[in-house]
């Protein structure tokens, strides 16, 4: 197996956040990037009463316990290093350095009390190796339980980041008295919200911002709510979920009316969340109104990955890092980049079968009636459609598949992550049927999609059986009621004939047509269902 498969250091980041302590245990590998291999979420309430002078011994025994267990977790899978961060809760606590001492003496876990403008600024760094931008200026927010952080940033630039004191538990004890929220209640918070986030609504002008990114608790909550409402795919991911701002106002309506027991029986809603995140709908609703905001998305990114991507910059020296690749790559492609490299993926085969695959797409794209952004999802399945070896030889299509579907995949959406995992899965091996349990989950308009890319990967997939990148040159001919392939290959083009027409029915199915090869030194050379001369490559 290739070194860079090797990861160098397993660390965790623990975030000791107002209502949750939340920890995430990495791998970080050669090239800079990490892979989670487990997490934990405790929720502890810190401020239960609002965000008082002093920490209850209460709200202190509850993060006691929670850091023991999470402690537990961290000896059993070998963690190196825990990276602690305390936040608003503990930061403005006159008794918060006393927990923070406990931590050290009954836990041996060290904590930091980290800034505002430094936990927005960790929160930026996440959200932009998590989020694609589109060439965007976006708003970031993070709604906490002590306090919100808000970055507007693109890709390349942060313009404005601050933190302030107006999280969703500070607010709610602050300003709810009543359930559901008196309207009385709402127009006194908002106008709080307005004078707290001036500065804030100045940049949003500036800067026409029309996305809103949010991350952490309070945001994925209102965003699995919203999906719930809205049938929107989200089992698999919330990173990269989208909705408009009209569905968040219709959800806004129906929701800030709902009393406890309505909201419990809210699908998407944390039960620990029920009484505090009234204040957090308010805030997203005024922003929306004030900017002209029009889309939402989410990133399952936050402070705790923001801290790892700080440690890696900080110690790459010190770990020997290769950060090269890393930088100015997008979050989508960074992502793919990385779990191929995690994999020891084919390469030579796998951009080869790829360039094919895309040559296909671009001559028959129209005719298949598939949207641009597909050939950035074929292009990703093509080297993504071997890493299954990376489990075993057997059944590697269906590895690769479950690969895809479970690798945290960054800047996609769900629906993204199942069609790329799907076409992968397709290369070899039966074409796509209803009675698989995956492809059945789709939408029949993404199975159409994956039919029609997958029968592209599985030509070009054949035309590279021997995995040597025999053919040096593919010229495609439409005849109308047939399709020809002219390869000019280096060495016999016969096993690479045969591959690909073994797997030619799906490809003839979708264009409903027939298909023919034809080498341009030998003409037609083989049937289409040779003896295989290779077995132990079986496709």
């Amino acid at each position: 197996m290739s070194s860079v498969a090797t990861p160098v250091k397993r660390i965790a980041a623990l975030d000791l956040g107002t209502n949750s302590f939340h920890v995430v245990l990495v791998d970080i590998y050669p090239d800079g990037h990490f892979h989670t291999i487990d997490k934990l979420k405790e929720m502890v309430v810190l401020a239960e009463k609002g965000m008082k002078h002093q920490l209850s011994e209460a709200a202190m025994d509850r993060g006691i316990a929670a850091l023991r267990r999470i402690k537990i977790l961290c000896d059993s899978q070998g963690v190196e290093q825990i990276l602690a961060y305390a936040t608003s809760a503990i930061r403005e606590a006159e008794n918060g350095g006393a927990f923070i001492q406990r931590m050290i003496d009954e836990t041996g876990i060290k904590a930091h009390a980290i800034s505002g403008r430094k936990e927005a600024q960790l929160i930026g760094k996440a959200v932009k190796h998590a989020v694609s931008y589109d060439g965007e200026t976006v708003l970031i927010v993070d709604i906490g339980g002590g306090s919100v952080e808000f970055i507007v940033a693109n890709q390349a630039e942060v313009f404005y980041s601050t933190s302030e004191k107006v999280g969703v538990a500070r607010m709610t004890a602050e300003y709810v008295s009543t359930d559901p929220m008196a309207p009385v209640e709402i127009k006194r918070l908002q106008a709080h919200y307005s004078d707290k986030l001036s500065d804030l609504f100045v940049q949003l002008d500036r800067h026409k911002i029309r996305t809103l990114i949010g991350s952490s608790g309070t945001m994925e909550n209102i965003a699995a709510m919203v999906a719930s409402r809205q049938s929107i795919t989200a089992s698999l991911t919330l990173n990269e979920l989208t909705f408009s701002a009209r569905s968040y106002k219709e959800f806004h309506q129906a929701f800030i009316k709902m009393n406890r027991r309505e909201r419990l029986g809210e699908k998407g809603l944390d039960e620990k969340r029920v009484d505090i995140i009234a204040p957090g709908l308010v805030l997203l609703e005024l922003i929306i109104r004030k900017a002209g905001i029009e889309r939402i998305k989410i990133s399952e990114s936050a402070l705790r990955e923001g801290m790892i991507w700080d440690y890696i910059d900080n110690e790459k020296e010190a770990l020997e890092l290769d950060l090269l690749e890393r930088e100015g790559a997008a979050p989508r492609r960074r992502s793919v980049f990385e779990l191929l490299r995690k994999c020891s993926w084919h390469e030579k085969h796998s951009r080869h079968v790829t360039k094919m695959a895309l040559q296909l797409f671009d001559f028959f794209q129209d005719e298949l009636a598939l949207p641009d952004g597909d050939r950035e999802l074929l292009e990703y399945a093509g080297y993504l459609h071997d890493i299954g070896y990376y489990i075993s030889h057997r059944k590697h299509h269906k590895h690769a598949l479950y690969i895809i579907r479970n690798a945290d995949l960054r800047g996609f959406t769900e629906d993204e992550i199942n069609v790329m995992a799907n076409v992968a899965r397709y290369h070899r091996r039966s074409t796509p049927k209803k009675r698989h349990k995956r492809y059945r989950k789709l939408d029949k308009p993404l199975r159409q999609r994956v039919k029609k890319m997958a029968a592209l990967l599985r030509v070009a997939d054949g035309l590279d059986r021997s995995h040597y990148q025999n053919v040096q040159q593919l010229e495609i001919e439409d005849e109308g009621q047939s399709v020809t392939l002219y390869i000019t290959t280096e060495a016999d083009p016969e096993l690479e004939i045969w591959g690909a027409m073994r797997k030619a029915h799906l490809f003839e199915q979708v264009l409903g047509k027939s298909l023919e090869i034809y080498s341009k030194e030998k003409g037609k050379v083989v049937d289409r269902e040779p003896p295989d001369p290779f077995p132990e490559h079986k496709a």
